[in-house]
Formats: structure tokens, C-alpha cells, sequence
């Protein structure tokens, strides 16, 4: 079977204009169930034409009247016309990353221009490098390695531990030299746990119809906008009882902040349950707000943090309340999100859009009380 399929995968190659494009058409034929995935993440929707906030964003920056798209580095890396600026991020954009050069104002991806050769990472797998050739033996028989669209480099050290993905998300400072965001790089130290094993596990299915495997790395890249789910595995919940009320405690095992973006804000509900009385407690809010002179502004205005009380790396938070509790007393504690601020969306006209204004449950959790 596995021969059969690779015969098939070969001979369509074997028909077709062998070259690689900017966006996923070529990437199909022998990547299915990674292109679906990435058709549905945001480094494919990343660009203005299909990232809503980005382009609200965009379309209040200075930088639109003149034409000076900076984004471009990190939101559409390979477009070099307005019609491949749709594309966003590619797989080009990704699998030909060499080296991460580090800058103050921001990190910057170093590229191997090698059209045909792609960077990954595969466990038993980190010294090899594929190159495409078929031999043939004395009695005739042709043995095919590797694949006629690109050579595959394994070795690439920054693919294993997550250093690839400092180009764009280790830090972004604006003009006045002060850090609108930023990632902490110990998520992409360490080769167990970093970014890539977090926002892209491995998951059923294969990577390949060329070569058959039992699990691929997830391309649809986990994150706040895209699969959830997948974060809410490093967030616990927790309750104490005490005297006069009840802690409960976020536990957030991820290397950074349990939000990063700069516009996400995640709140904490409680509802006491006595019988058929249910009351809703004080909702508590996490968020970083930047801004200047003590109030929030845009990005590219902001000079310093004006509040700052997000769930930090690594960090246990314990919020007390006051409720008295009874025996035979529930509580349901809901810890959720939004993509953007409340605050923020009118400034922005996205106000009255659904995804956006939607809170978004990241974990919950149902405590009996005895």
C-alpha cells in the first residue's frame, strides 16, 4: 500500500511543472491535512486583507498615508506584489528560515534563498539531510529518495527548539523605543517543552501521502484565535476554603505570559450556586495596557505600561473572595477571554463584529463544597 500511494505521489510530480509557489497550491498534492490546518491559521490569515484587527489597526497607523507597510517583514514576508500580499504567511515563509538575527527594535529572519530546500524538524532524524534522487540497480529496478518538489534539511538546529519563531514574536519596539510586545525567549530554549511543541503538537494523521506516519506536527498554530483548547492544557484551576471565604488560584504553566498580545484581556467569572440562588461575584480582569502619559493610546503612540495585571510565566495567581460558603454549596469558575479589549474595539469600529465581541471560555471548572 505504502508503495502503491508513492508511485501515485511520484507520478503526479513526474507530469507537472516542478516548482514550488508562494502559497499552498503546490504543498497539497502531498501535504493534505497540513494544508487544511494551515489554511485556518492565522500566520495563512495574517495579512490585511484577511486579519480583521490587524487591519483596524493598519488603517489608523501614520505609516498608511505614506505607503510605509513595516508590517510586511512579519504579516506578508514573501510578497513581492499587492496580489501575493493576500497570501500572508506562507510555507516558504516558515521552512526557509535559517537563522534568527536578534535587534533591539526587533528580531529579524534570516532566509536561505534556496527555493527547493526546506527546513524541518524530526525526532531521530536531526542529522540528516534529503536530496532528491532516483537510482537504479543492476537488475533495473529505480529506487526513488526524497521528493522532486524539495530537498528537506533536518539538521537546522533552530526548528528543534523553537529559536525559528523569535524572527517575529520575541519582541516589537515602536519609535520611542518602548516594547509594544513581546515573548519571552524561554520558550524557545528548551527542546521538550518550547513554542513549536506547544503550538504545534503532534496530532493524528500524516505528515505526507509520499511517506506514511502516524502523527504530524499541528499547523494550524494554536493560539487564542485558533484552537484554544490547546492552551487551556497549561492553565489549572484551584479552590481553598477558609474561615471567612475562598481562594481560587490560576495556575499558568506556559514560559510566558498567559497573554501576550497587547489587546487580549482575560477574565475571571464566579458563580455561587446555593440551591436554585445562583450570584454572580466580582469578575476579575487581566490585562496590559500600554499607553502614555498614564492613559492608553495606540501602539506606535505608547511610552510606557499604564497597567499591567496579567498572568505572568510560570505564575500561581490567588484571588481571595469574601462569599461566605455553606455545605452542599457549588461554585462554577469560568477563566476566559477576549481577542480584543471591549475597551478598545469602538476606537477601532469592530464593535459591532460577533467574533470579536465574543468572551470566549478558555477553562472551567465546578467545585462541590462539603
Amino acid at each position: 500500500m505504502k508503495t502503491l500511494l508513492y508511485i501515485l505521489a511520484l507520478s503526479s510530480v513526474l507530469f507537472a511543472n516542478v516548482h514550488v509557489d508562494a502559497d499552498t497550491a503546490s504543498c497539497k498534492k502531498c501535504h493534505p491535512t497540513i494544508t487544511k490546518e494551515f489554511e485556518s491559521s492565522m500566520h495563512k490569515k495574517s495579512s490585511i486583507y484577511d486579519d480583521k484587527v490587524h487591519k483596524a489597526i493598519w488603517d489608523k497607523h501614520p505609516g498608511k498615508t505614506k505607503g510605509d507597510y513595516k508590517c510586511a517583514k512579519c504579516h506578508t514576508p514573501n510578497a513581492k506584489t499587492q496580489e501575493e500580499a493576500h497570501d500572508g504567511i506562507t510555507c516558504i515563509s516558515c521552512h526557509t528560515i535559517t537563522s534568527v538575527e536578534q535587534h533591539a527594535k526587533a528580531n529579524k529572519n534570516i532566509y536561505s534563498g534556496e527555493k527547493k530546500t526546506f527546513y524541518g524538524a524530526e525526532k531521530g532524524r536531526e542529522t540528516e539531510k534529503v536530496v532528491y534522487k532516483t537510482t537504479t540497480s543492476w537488475w533495473g529496478n529505480k529506487t526513488t529518495i526524497g521528493s522532486a518538489y524539495h530537498d528537506i534539511d533536518y539538521t537546522n538546529k533552530n526548528f528543534y527548539d523553537g529559536k525559528m519563531c523569535m524572527g517575529c514574536h520575541s519582541h516589537k519596539q515602536n519609535a520611542h523605543k518602548f516594547s509594544v510586545c513581546s515573548t519571552q525567549d524561554e520558550g524557545a530554549k528548551n527542546l521538550k517543552q518550547n513554542c513549536i511543541t506547544c503550538h504545534m503538537p503532534k496530532v493524528d494523521g500524516t505528515a505526507t501521502t509520499v511517506r506514511l506516519s502516524k502523527q504530524h506536527a499541528y499547523h494550524g498554530f494554536a493560539g487564542a484565535r485558533v484552537e484554544p483548547k490547546m492552551l487551556a492544557k497549561y492553565v489549572n484551576l484551584s479552590f481553598k476554603k477558609g474561615s471567612s471565604g475562598f481562594e481560587i488560584a490560576v495556575e499558568n504553566e506556559a514560559p510566558h505570559n498567559l497573554m501576550t498580545h497587547p489587546l487580549r484581556v482575560i477574565q475571571l467569572r464566579i458563580t455561587h450556586i446555593r440551591g436554585n440562588k445562583y450570584t454572580n461575584l466580582k469578575t476579575h480582569t487581566f490585562v496590559k495596557v500600554i499607553g502614555k502619559d498614564g492613559k492608553p493610546s495606540m501602539p506606535w503612540v505608547a511610552t510606557e505600561v499604564v497597567k499591567d495585571t496579567m498572568i505572568k510565566a510560570n505564575e500561581k495567581r490567588v484571588i481571595p473572595y469574601d462569599a461566605k460558603l455553606e455545605s452542599g454549596d457549588k461554585l462554577e469558575v469560568v477563566l476566559g477571554y477576549y481577542v480584543v479589549n471591549p475597551k478598545v474595539l469602538k476606537k477601532l469600529n469592530l464593535h459591532n463584529d460577533k467574533e470579536l465581541t465574543k468572551f470566549t471560555i478558555l477553562k472551567s471548572q465546578y467545585f462541590n463544597i462539603d
